[in-house]
C-alpha cells in the first residue's frame, strides 16, 4: 500500500463522489431556481465505472468514500454502488450527505449495503422556512421522517448541517444548538461560500462561525471536543453532559485548507483536488477507452492547490462554479 500525498505533504484518502447533478430541492444558496442544464445520462459515470476509479484509487491509500450530488437518494439504486464500494480492499469507511427528502424509503437498503454514517442537511426547525430556503413546498415533514429513519437503522454519526443565512434563519442558532442537549446529532454551522448563482446572498446574508459561537455561548458554556468519526474541517464543541455536540466549518472567515484530505469525483467523471477553482482531469473518456487511470490521479494529486480563492460575494476564485451541486458540494 502507498500512501496519497500531494505537494504540500498532505495525506488524500477520502473521495467525495457526486452521484448526479441533479436535486430534488432548489435551495437558495446551493442551485439556480430554474435548475441547471442537467448532464446527459450518457455523460454520467455508470455504478460500475464510480467503482472503478475506486478500485483503483484503494491501494494508493484512499479509505472514505463519500456519496453526493446533487441529490444523491435521486438517483436510482444507489445501494447497489454502495455495496460495490464495499466489497473493494482497502475501503474502511462509506458515508452518505443527503437532504434527507427521500431518506425514509431508502433508509435500510442502505445502511445494510454498508453506509455507517450520515451529513443531514436542515437549514432551520420552522417548517415554513425550510420550504422557503429549499423552495419546494413540504420539504420539512420530509426531512424529519428522514432523520426518525437514520436514527432507527443506527446511522451513527449523524451530523445535521445548517448553512447560516443572516436574516432568514440566525435567530435560530440557540435552538439548533439546544438540540445537542438532548439528542446525539452533531450540529454544524456552515459559512455561506459564494458561487455564480447566490453572490448576492453570500454578500449580503454572510454570518461567520465566529459570530454564531458568541451567540452560542450565550446558551451556556461550551468545551472543546474532539468531534465525531469523520470530523472533516469542522471545529467541535459541546454543553457540558450534552449529548451531542456543536460544530463550525469556516471556509470563509478561517480556511482550513492546510488540513485537506479529500478529492472530488463529479457525476461526469471529472477528479478535482479541490471544491472551487477550475483544476480537474478527466477520468471518464480514459476509463472508457480501458486507458490506466493511476498516472492520471497521481498527476491531480501533485497540482493539487494549496488553499482555495474564494472572495466572500464574488465570484473570483470559484472556477466559474455556477451551483455548489456541479462538484458535489
Amino acid at each position: 500500500m502507498t500512501a496519497m500525498t500531494d505537494g504540500f505533504g498532505r495525506r488524500i484518502e477520502y473521495l467525495r463522489v457526486s452521484v448526479t447533478d441533479k436535486c430534488n430541492l432548489r435551495c437558495v444558496y446551493c442551485m439556480p431556481l430554474e435548475g441547471l442544464d442537467w448532464l446527459r445520462r450518457d455523460e454520467i459515470l455508470t455504478y460500475e465505472e464510480i467503482a472503478g476509479v475506486v478500485s483503483v484509487m484503494a491501494p494508493l491509500g484512499l479509505r472514505k468514500v463519500r456519496f453526493t450530488g446533487g441529490e444523491p437518494l435521486v438517483r436510482r439504486d444507489l445501494a447497489e454502488l454502495v455495496r460495490m464500494t464495499a466489497a473493494v480492499d482497502g475501503i474502511e469507511d462509506i458515508s452518505l450527505s443527503t437532504n434527507a427528502v427521500l431518506l425514509e424509503a431508502q433508509a435500510d437498503e442502505l445502511r445494510e449495503a454498508g453506509v455507517n454514517r450520515v451529513n443531514i442537511s436542515l437549514d432551520s426547525l420552522q417548517p415554513e422556512r425550510v420550504d422557503a430556503i429549499a423552495r419546494r413546498p413540504d420539504s420539512f415533514q420530509k426531512i424529519m421522517a428522514g432523520l426518525d429513519a437514520a436514527e432507527r437503522v443506527g446511522f451513527d454519526p449523524i451530523k445535521i448541517n445548517v448553512v447560516l443565512i443572516r436574516g432568514q434563519n440566525d435567530d435560530e442558532i440557540h435552538e439548533l444548538a439546544r438540540i445537542t442537549r438532548e439528542r446525539p446529532w452533531h450540529v454544524r454551522f456552515i459559512e455561506l461560500m459564494p458561487t455564480g448563482s447566490n453572490l448576492d446572498l453570500s454578500r449580503d446574508a454572510y454570518l461567520s462561525c465566529t459570530e454564531a459561537l458568541e451567540r452560542v455561548r450565550e446558551v451556556d458554556a461550551l468545551e472543546p471536543v474532539g468531534g465525531p468519526t469523520g470530523n472533516g474541517p469542522a471545529a467541535y464543541y459541546r454543553f457540558p453532559g450534552a449529548a451531542g455536540s456543536i460544530g463550525v466549518i469556516t471556509p470563509m472567515s478561517h480556511n482550513f485548507c492546510d488540513r485537506c484530505n479529500r478529492m472530488r469525483l463529479t457525476a461526469d467523471g471529472h477528479l478535482r483536488p479541490c471544491l472551487f477553482g477550475d483544476i480537474q482531469t478527466n477520468l471518464r473518456e480514459p476509463l472508457r477507452a480501458g486507458e490506466d487511470l493511476r498516472p492520471l490521479i497521481e498527476e491531480t494529486l501533485r497540482i493539487k492547490p494549496e488553499r482555495h480563492d474564494l472572495v466572500q460575494g464574488s465570484a473570483s476564485g470559484s472556477g466559474g462554479l455556477v451551483a455548489l451541486s456541479q462538484t458535489g458540494g
